[in-house]
């Protein structure tokens, strides 16, 4: 018998046998007749595969029974279990790599996330403290008007005025005004905060302006084009006015050589407006 018996054997000879492959022959022999004697085809007639398991038993006999072929067995096998203790050692290192790696990207994204959540409670703080800052600061400027007589230039709700002018339900030019158009006459006058103007309602806005001087001026002068004038008037109850007529602005005899149906004007108003703000803050 040679070594090309070996050939095709995927199983453990001895572990079929049940016995260590240190036995001796004899050890051998008997492991084989008690296994023979169970599955002889004789004894299971009922077992399709008797023959196939009795042929295995011979054929282990065989091999083991040859001293050189079983040497040969003994080394396959051994480099078998060598192989096997080996890939069982790599599976280790890598299930061990693994397991490290995993959990170094867990404390990764523990310490990111928890520099995230730091990051947000030092902006949280951050923001908190720059509005109790803000409100303080609003706090005492507020209480420095009131004890002066002024009113909070915050409060821009105050200075919302409503706008209207003729436009047909259908008009596509809207009487002939665009937003742009509005708020660039109503931008000479001050910041405007903001303007709307109306979706549903044709000739309808609203504007709110950043100043109390500003409404002020705007609800006292501007009137729009000449050929669809603008109406202005305060969203809620005008505050207390403080534009005191077109005589305090202007000196001397430029407001006598001033007539009202000049001032309608569009160029003239406009100069007028422009030299009336631009003296105001001088």
């Amino acid at each position: 018998m040679d070594s090309s018996t070996l050939e095709g054997l995927d199983f453990d000879l001895y572990e079929t046998l049940e016995i260590e492959p240190s036995c001796s022959i004899n050890d051998i022999k008997k492991a084989y007749r008690k296994k023979a004697l169970l599955c002889h085809p004789d004894k299971n007639p009922d077992n399709p595969n008797a023959a196939v398991e009795f042929h295995k038993l011979t054929r282990i006999l065989a091999i083991l029974s040859d001293e050189k072929v079983r040497e040969s067995y003994d080394k396959v096998l051994r480099g078998r279990k060598e192989a096997a203790l080996r890939h069982k050692e790599l599976d280790n290192k890598r299930k061990k790599f693994k397991e490290d790696l995993e959990s170094r990207e867990r404390f990764a994204n523990s310490q990111k996330d928890k520099k995230k959540s730091e990051q947000e409670e030092i902006e949280r703080l951050r923001e908190e403290g720059s509005q109790a800052l803000q409100e303080e600061v609003r706090n005492v400027t507020n209480k420095i008007r009131k004890e002066h007589g002024q009113e909070d230039p915050l409060d821009a709700s105050k200075y919302r005025i409503k706008i209207k002018w003729k436009a047909a339900k259908n008009d596509e030019s809207n009487g002939g005004y665009t937003k742009d158009m509005i708020l660039k006459f109503l931008s000479k006058y001050g910041d405007v905060n903001v303007l709307v103007l109306s979706a549903k309602k044709k000739g309808s806005a609203m504007v709110e302006f950043k100043t109390k001087s500003a409404a002020e001026m705007a609800m006292n002068c501007e009137k729009g084009l000449s050929i669809n004038p603008l109406t202005l008037e305060w969203v809620t109850a005008p505050p207390p006015s403080t534009f005191r007529g077109l005589e305090f602005l202007i000196k001397g005899t430029e407001f006598e050589g001033m007539t009202m149906e000049q001032l309608t004007k569009p160029d003239i108003r406009k100069r007028f407006i422009e030299k009336m703000i631009l003296d105001k803050f001088k």
